[in-house]
């Protein structure tokens, strides 16, 4: 799709490739941070494939709650896989090119596996909220049906919706500039370089397009755990509100992390920040962070999934 893109507009296009330079302002010793990344990028493979393993093996966990979790996995394993190669090939190899089909198509990913995570969310949201506020509903609505249908239909979504980024992006007239100060294709990244002079109407329907997709899962989320909270709190016990609200913890964090991110990322872009750095590593760590934060997370929260851990473990060292 993205090379037809660039043959048709083959006359416009003044670069081949983009150069993709790193983070901002620290170029001289960028390549120190490539052991921290690449940790964090092993850990985030090591930790979901874990957690795939006991959802897998253990019969207790074969419920929605942990299928969407599953799938939480794959995406941020795919997600992290998209982007951390290549940053580790810039920080050692120096391996700075990359063409602009590649580019435009890095962008398209990122985008759609993002919007995945935040759809996943909301299913894990709307989850929670039948298991505590309809528990007598919940078994016959959320079913291997129900996550199978929600799965496909976030996907469908997010794969669709997201193609006007990277399209839009292909489009434009790349005349002089080609040294991206970014260690990723990002849409504000690439589009900078851009010697359109009209970028308003591209600029506006892409940033209403991001904040339509996020912005209404957010909405569904906080609506979600507004009556959960609703609910809790008419409850008479406080044992039992307690123990309601504990299998909502380490959702609600991760929630937490991933959009605050996300928001804080957007403003320092709008505001055209004097230290470029910032933005980028944040963009960068929110692609690599949440992927290695997720299991860790519920691994530590949830009593079901600790157990299924040391049942793993210990068949493990009797194999051994």
């Amino acid at each position: 799709m993205f090379q037809d893109l660039r043959d048709s507009n083959s006359s416009k296009f003044q670069v081949s490739e983009f150069f993709l330079m790193g983070f901002p302002g620290i170029h001289s010793w960028q390549h120190w941070l490539s052991l921290p990344l690449a940790l964090l990028y092993l850990l985030a493979l090591s930790a979901n494939i874990l957690i795939l393993i006991i959802i897998n093996q253990e019969t207790t966990l074969h419920q929605p709650m942990y299928h969407f979790l599953g799938i939480l996995a794959v995406v941020d394993m795919s997600l992290a896989t998209t982007i951390m190669p290549k940053i580790l090939a810039i920080l050692w190899f120096n391996a700075k090119t990359i063409s602009l089909p590649e580019c435009f198509a890095q962008m398209y990913v990122i985008h759609c596996f993002v919007a995945m995570e935040s759809g996943i969310f909301v299913c894990m949201a709307i989850d929670r909220y039948l298991a505590i506020c309809r528990p007598l509903h919940y078994p016959t609505i959320i079913t291997e049906s129900f996550v199978i249908k929600a799965t496909v239909f976030m996907a469908l979504r997010n794969s669709l919706t997201t193609i006007p980024v990277p399209v839009f992006a292909a489009q434009r007239h790349y005349c002089s500039q080609n040294q991206i100060e970014h260690c990723l294709c990002s849409n504000l990244g690439v589009t900078s370089l851009s010697c359109d002079d009209d970028r308003t109407v591209k600029s506006i329907y892409q940033l209403l397009l991001a904040w339509t997709l996020m912005g209404s899962d957010l909405g569904l989320i906080i609506l979600s755990y507004a009556l959960i909270l609703h609910s809790v709190l008419k409850l008479n016990s406080a044992e039992a509100a307690s123990k309601a609200l504990s299998t909502c913890t380490s959702h609600l964090i991760l929630i937490l992390f991933f959009y605050t991110v996300i928001i804080v990322i957007s403003i320092t872009h709008s505001a055209a920040m004097t230290v470029p750095l910032v933005p980028v590593l944040l963009n960068v760590l929110h692609n690599v962070i949440p992927p290695a934060l997720n299991p860790m997370v519920y691994a530590l929260m949830n009593k079901e999934l600790r157990q299924g851990f040391y049942k793993v473990l210990k068949l493990g060292m009797k194999g051994n």
